[in-house]
């Protein structure tokens, strides 16, 4: 409606903010992990590298891939073929002696059972047999293009693809699922037994972001020209470890692409954000680092949480209705007074939970029924009560 339009830069503002992210970007709350000694980074450039990008990247994967990582996970989007042959060459070479590497795959063309009806892989001169795992985030099941700013809070650890050769109902895992897997199955196996649709990502930490982030130094990350100069690390930073290769700007110095870059709890802002804080590829090694030290999220159901705003509903309209008859002078005063602490309190148990349980409470309907309930009651007495009577009193006496 125009008469509310003055409150859109307000929604604009607290778009994508949630009480829990206070948990996350808050030092007061989250101390700093230590870094993650089982996951390496390393950008694959971008547009910079121009023409020769897959060869430097075939270069990668072959110095990679000589130090003995025991899994590689390649987040880049190789559909199409370039006019760079011999670049092409070189990469399709490189994937073919690097047999332990998870690649690229986009579900696409979701249905209305939430089955997906086309899958999008890279070309297979590059997939080749190699395993592969769905990039997607729940945030593009909705819309929108990729380099659109995102939040993302949650992932799908299992997609559900229809195979048309078949016609039998494939499952997907997501990328960092399959990567996980592959480094250690019996922590995957643990992960997928908790039959999660949706798993809330536990962010604990980032690569260096100038600010934008807390946690920068959790990840363990290489440039593109870095992993190239080997004398710029040793063997054992990458020997049987988790490599996560892809887009991190054109280089560390680009601060300012927004490419594949998404809003998470961890950005520094938290309402009105004025840029995202971590790529794609980050968000994979937050996801495999959680599967990994089995630090898992849960949260409450949609149905649990409206049974608990119908109870708290009630309560409220038990304790606002005596206080309407017993003291209705200071029926105003008296119920806005346990309206605001009630909301605050609910307030700070979904931090206190979330932080010292990692549960999240689903208290929205909770909170919305307190701040609802006593003007709700007040027109329900006042109004729709006296109305009441007045036309029943008026029947009577006919």
């Amino acid at each position: 409606m125009v008469i509310f339009d003055f409150l859109d830069p307000i929604g604009d503002a607290l778009e994508g903010y949630e009480l829990t992210d206070q948990v996350f970007s808050n030092e007061q709350w989250r101390e700093v992990p230590p870094a993650e000694e089982n996951i390496i980074i390393v950008n694959i450039g971008g547009d910079k590298l121009g023409p020769e990008a897959r060869r430097i990247t075939a270069q990668q994967i072959n110095i990679i891939n000589s130090f003995g990582p025991k899994v590689i996970g390649l987040d880049a989007n190789y559909r199409n073929l370039k006019p760079d042959t011999l670049g092409d060459l070189m990469l399709a070479d490189a994937l073919s002696n690097t047999p332990n590497i998870v690649m690229y795959a986009k579900m696409l063309d979701v249905g209305d059972d939430g089955i997906w009806n086309d899958i999008e892989y890279a070309n297979p001169v590059f997939t080749q047999d190699h395993m592969t795992g769905a990039t997607n985030f729940p945030i593009e099941n909705v819309g929108g293009e990729q380099w659109q700013f995102k939040s993302n809070r949650t992932f799908f650890p299992r997609e559900y693809y229809r195979n048309k050769e078949t016609g039998e109902i494939d499952t997907v895992l997501a990328f960092a699922v399959q990567v996980a897997k592959a480094f250690a199955p019996e922590k995957v196996e643990k992960f997928l037994a908790r039959n999660n649709d949706e798993e809330l990502t536990n962010f604990t930490g980032n690569v260096v972001d100038y600010g934008r982030t807390r946690l920068g130094t959790r990840f363990y990350v290489l440039d593109w020209w870095q992993i190239l100069d080997t004398m710029q690390y040793t063997p054992d930073l990458l020997k049987d470890k988790i490599v996560l290769m892809g887009f991190l700007g054109n280089d560390f110095d680009d601060v300012r692409t927004t490419e594949d870059k998404y809003f998470t709890p961890l950005n520094t802002r938290f309402a009105g954000r004025a840029f995202p804080d971590m790529f794609g590829v980050v968000v994979h090694a937050n996801i495999v680092s959680m599967i990994l030290n089995e630090r898992y999220l849960d949260q409450m159901d949609e149905t649990t949480a409206w049974i608990l705003a119908v109870l708290v509903c009630f309560l409220n309209v038990v304790v606002f209705s005596i206080i309407y008859y017993k003291l209705d002078k200071w029926y105003d005063g008296i119920t806005k007074l346990i309206q605001l602490v009630e909301a605050l309190v609910l307030t700070f148990i979904i931090i206190v939970v979330f932080h010292y349980f990692s549960f999240k409470l689903n208290l929205t309907w909770t909170i919305i029924a307190v701040l609802f309930a006593g003007d709700s009651l007040e027109v329900y007495y006042g109004v729709i009560v006296n109305a009441y009577e007045k036309i029943e009193k008026k029947w009577l006496t006919k």
